[in-house]
């Protein structure tokens, strides 16, 4: 028995890298302007990093250029990587919702066209089944039918970071970021979807009822 317990503690610790490292996963979002989204969730209990990017095109390496003026086929996009033993996809998926309109499909806010669209990339069957629920859910709690809903839900693809200048860009332009933020009218937008439940009310993170 005394010779086996070296072994069971090296197993242990050999399989508890494994296991964090299971535990760490990705959600790639698209909800508007990726400055906002990123700033919105990096400070999210349990998300590990919020990385702007570009996903769901058809170019390889997209320039911000190349994105914005519509020639490529992406959505300004966030990668949030996560430790899903502090949060579960679901209840960053909740996060999410409330940090965009998920009634408007056409862009988000002041910044319109499709690569500004709403999208939920998903990376197998069970995020793929949390997303169609948050989805029914937030159209239950705002009071309109599944088609009023115009976030897309769709298989993850290949992710690209954005350029550096866009990385962290709220905290290392400040003032720049608020004036534009504000005068996109975000957060009057969300205030006036999700009421004290959105980003800028008191109880924003509260969860969405079924």
């Amino acid at each position: 028995m005394r010779a086996l317990i070296p072994l069971v503690l090296t197993s242990i610790m050999l399989l508890s890298p494994m296991s964090a490292m299971a535990a760490v996963q990705d959600a790639v979002l698209a909800g508007g302007c990726f400055w906002c989204l990123e700033h919105d969730l990096e400070d999210v209990e349990g998300v590990i990093s919020a990385e702007s990017g570009y996903s769901g095109g058809h170019v390889e390496n997209p320039t911000y250029q190349q994105v914005s003026g519509e020639k490529s086929g992406h959505q300004e996009v966030v990668r949030v990587r996560f430790d899903a033993d502090k949060i579960s996809y679901a209840t960053l998926l909740q996060h999410y919702w409330r940090n965009i309109d998920p009634l408007d499909g056409q862009g988000q806010f002041c910044d319109r066209g499709d690569s500004y669209r709403p999208v939920i990339f998903t990376a197998g069957e069970q995020q793929a089944t949390a997303a169609q629920a948050s989805s029914a859910s937030a159209a239950s709690e705002l009071g309109v039918s599944k088609s009023k809903i115009k976030v897309q839900i769709r298989d993850a693809v290949q992710f690209w970071p954005a350029e550096d200048y866009h990385q962290n860009y709220a905290n290392n332009n400040e003032l720049r970021y608020r004036y534009y933020r504000f005068s996109c009218g975000r957060d009057r937008r969300l205030d006036a979807v999700w009421g004290e439940r959105a980003r800028s009310g008191a109880s924003w993170v509260a969860p969405l009822t079924p």
